[in-house]
C-alpha cells in the first residue's frame, strides 16, 4: 500500500453561463465539458516531501486559471488530478503516476 506524503488541493470551477464552458486541464490536455449551471472540483496532489507545488509558475500555488470566454484552462502544478461532480462523484476517471484514491472532501 502506497501511502501519500504530499499535500492535497481542490479547485471548485463552476459555469453560470448559459451555454457549455471547456474545461481544459494541463499540462494533460485534457478536455472536460461543464455543462450550464454545474460546478466540478479538480483536486490535485502534490508529491514532493515538503509538500510544495513545483510546476507552479507563480510562486508556491497549486493552480493556475486561464480564463475566456467559452473556456477555462486549469494548470494543477500537482503530479496528477482528479476531476469529480459536487456531490462527490468522479468524473472521467484517470490515474496518472500513481495519483491517490481520493475524494473532493477528503
Amino acid at each position: 500500500m502506497e501511502i501519500f506524503a504530499g499535500r492535497t488541493a481542490r479547485l471548485v470551477v463552476g459555469n453560470d453561463d448559459e451555454v457549455p464552458l471547456d474545461l481544459m486541464l494541463e499540462p494533460w490536455g485534457d478536455v472536460h465539458r461543464i455543462l450550464p449551471k454545474e460546478e466540478c472540483v479538480v483536486v490535485t496532489h502534490s508529491s514532493a516531501g515538503d509538500g510544495s507545488w513545483p510546476g507552479t509558475q507563480l510562486g508556491d500555488e497549486p493552480f493556475q486559471v486561464d480564463h475566456r470566454r467559452d473556456s477555462v484552462t486549469v494548470w494543477a502544478n500537482g503530479h496528477c488530478f482528479h476531476l469529480f461532480d459536487r456531490r462527490g462523484n468522479e468524473i472521467d476517471p484517470y490515474i496518472y503516476g500513481g495519483c491517490p484514491a481520493q475524494s473532493p472532501a477528503a
